[in-house]
Formats: structure tokens, C-alpha cells, sequence
């Protein structure tokens, strides 16, 4: 079955950074579109970064030019790197694929992992 599987979180000072990781797996198709959503709690879920398979990447506003997505197709692998990391990043971060073009509609999400800014 398919799965992706998020690690990485945890808790940073404002200003600090975080890698986050997700493995996916079960697939018997190409993945064209991964991408990482977060929700805060009390908030709806929005979508942070896309990136397509040929390297494309889009970003929310208020991340563009600290966090940067970044896919491994060799090893099924999609990550997320946070620096400047401030308050309002604090959510639960959550990995997405679809196999059709970005973005992420109607796609498979992995369980979450828990950043923390403070």
C-alpha cells in the first residue's frame, strides 16, 4: 500500500532551522507532484511547498526565501529545509503526493510531524 512517512520535527528558538524528511513508498507509478502542507492549530491546512518531477518548485509567500523543498527520486525521498524559522511557522507538517500535475488536489498524506517555534 502506498504510505508516506514524515520525520524531522521538533522543537527551535525563532530564528533557528529544521530539516524535515519523508519517505514515500508503495507507489507502482512515477509521482509527478510532492509537496508539504502544515496546519496550525485552530487553522486550516495550507500548502507550503510544491515541487513537480522535473525540478519546479512554488512557495506560500511568507516562506519564499527561507524554506526550500527538494525531492531525491532515486530514493523516494522529499524534504524540507526551514531556517528563519519564526512563531507562526508552529504547526504540524505534512508531506502529499499525487500523481498527477502539481498542485496537490486530491493526493495521499502522511501522518505529520510537529514543528515548534517558540
Amino acid at each position: 500500500h502506498v504510505q508516506l512517512v514524515e520525520s524531522g520535527g521538533g522543537s527551535v528558538q525563532a530564528g533557528g532551522s529544521l530539516r524535515l524528511s519523508c519517505k514515500y513508498s508503495g507507489w507502482t507509478y512515477p509521482i509527478y507532484c510532492l509537496a508539504w502542507f502544515r496546519q496550525a492549530s485552530g487553522k486550516e491546512r495550507e500548502a507550503v511547498a510544491h515541487i513537480d518531477s522535473s525540478g519546479k518548485t512554488t512557495y506560500l509567500d511568507s516562506v519564499k526565501g527561507r524554506f526550500t523543498i527538494s525531492r531525491d527520486n532515486a530514493k523516494n525521498t522529499l524534504s524540507l529545509q526551514m531556517n528563519s524559522l519564526k512563531p507562526d511557522g508552529t504547526a504540524m507538517y505534512y508531506c502529499a503526493a499525487e500523481a498527477g500535475s502539481c498542485p496537490v488536489v486530491a493526493g495521499t498524506y502522511g501522518q505529520g510531524t510537529q514543528v515548534t517555534v517558540s
